[in-house]
């Protein structure tokens, strides 16, 4: 039995104003054919299949048009609904996927024997069960009363999700002593484990209540499919339990990170191997740091592409340099790159603050003390507007500040 293993694939991501439209287009291309050419039984996406509760149309169209090459190539496949996952668009097709084969799971249900999906091999018969754990909202596994501490809602949350975890993983059992085979067992999630390593991409899904969610209270399931960090990683050394990552990269950290899906193959009941494939890269991007000097020799190399690579430049230099953007627009005139963003070295920036130490806050208004931040970054034209609405909204909370102060 081979299970494929991917997650967030943030279809309709924008990124810094660029659509990744045609880069997951090629990447369901490629991953359709990887089903084909690995013989894989069943696919698993564990988790924020979109960017956003209400997807742009052609973001729902590749998911559609996935669902349905899927169907044709006979390989069953099951969804799982991650934190940017909206449970009701994701819902409004999941009874018409499951006549395609598609199973759809969007939210924990009180009755665990429903979050138990059999996934048949290529002789349509059964070849693994899996606890199909989505994104688990505070509010489907735990009640809050009034008066109870952040303290006390954090080790609630964490108990009523380890204990969801056990329900299922036994109603798992239940089901495999039912059909009297062995079989594997496969849980899923999407959510942050105790001691992995993000990026600047992933968005942190229990803010203020858990910070992650502990290897050991993981059921002893035979392999755990888990979705939300970009990084592809073995969690808490234990080679059953993993994240994939994303397909692409979805920020420039994730550039020093290989991107691939796993493949979790299964003798009888048994995890036998885990194979990494790897996800070409469909859209060129770079890094580049350095002064002015550096930079000018690493855009060179670009001269003799065809190809589009996206940038992010950091630059160093103890000088402020107002013109930065134009200098680097000129550096990258008649070169096949777009500079998405560009920003000075930390250093650089604690240079700039370092050189305003003689000021005295006091003597400073807060609205002064924002205008020497907003200084410290390197902003684009059109980031004019939002700006201009930054200020106001800053000016109204001072003003606000300010009135209570006197009452």
């Amino acid at each position: 039995m081979k299970i494929l293993h991917t997650s967030d694939w943030h279809l309709g991501q924008h990124f810094m104003g660029k659509s990744r439209q045609h880069e997951h287009a090629a990447f369901i291309d490629w991953l359709l054919n990887t089903v084909q050419e690995y013989a894989i039984d069943g696919v698993i996406i564990a988790g924020d299949v979109f960017d956003t509760g209400a997807p742009p149309s052609y973001a729902r169209e590749l998911y559609n048009r996935f669902v349905v090459k899927m169907n044709q190539l006979g390989c069953p496949l099951l969804v799982l609904a991650g934190n940017h996952d909206s449970v009701a668009t994701l819902n409004e097709s999941k009874g018409l996927l499951a006549y395609l084969n598609a199973q759809v799971v969007t939210s924990a249900q009180d009755n665990p024997q429903q979050q138990v999906v059999v996934i048949n091999n290529q002789a349509n018969q059964p070849g693994a069960l899996v606890c199909a754990i989505p994104f688990i909202r505070p509010k489907d596994v735990l009640k809050s009363q009034a008066g109870e501490s952040a303290d006390y809602k954090q080790q609630a949350l964490g108990r009523a999700i380890a204990d969801h975890y056990q329900a299922v993983y036994q109603a798992a059992l239940d089901k495999k002593a039912e059909l009297g085979l062995p079989l594997p067992i496969i849980a899923t999630g999407h959510l942050t484990a105790m001691g992995v390593k993000s990026s600047d991409s992933v968005r942190e899904i229990y803010i203020g209540t858990l910070d992650g969610f502990a290897a050991s209270e993981f059921p002893p399931a035979d392999y755990i499919a888990l979705g939300h960090i970009h990084r592809p990683q073995v969690v808490a050394k234990s080679a059953h339990i993993r994240y994939c990552g994303s397909p692409i990269a979805l920020s420039f950290d994730e550039l020093g990170t290989q991107k691939n899906v796993l493949i979790a193959e299964f003798s009888e009941d048994k995890l036998s191997a885990v194979t990494p494939v790897t996800v070409p890269a469909f859209q060129a991007m770079a890094v580049i740091k350095g002064d002015l000097n550096d930079i000018t020799h690493a855009l060179e190399a670009y001269q003799q592409q065809s190809n589009v690579t996206w940038l992010c430049i950091e630059v160093q230099t103890d000088d402020y340099l107002s013109d930065l953007q134009q200098r680097i627009a000129a550096l990258c005139e008649g070169k096949p790159v777009e500079v998405l963003q560009l920003r000075r070295s930390r250093s650089a920036r604690q240079t700039a603050l370092t050189q305003q130490q003689q000021e005295v806050l006091t003597e400073l208004s807060p609205l002064d003390v924002f205008e020497r931040r907003l200084a410290q970054e390197t902003l684009t034209d059109d980031c004019e507007p939002r700006l201009a609405r930054l200020r106001q909204h800053f000016a109204r909370i001072v003003a606000k500040v300010a009135q209570g102060a006197n009452e």
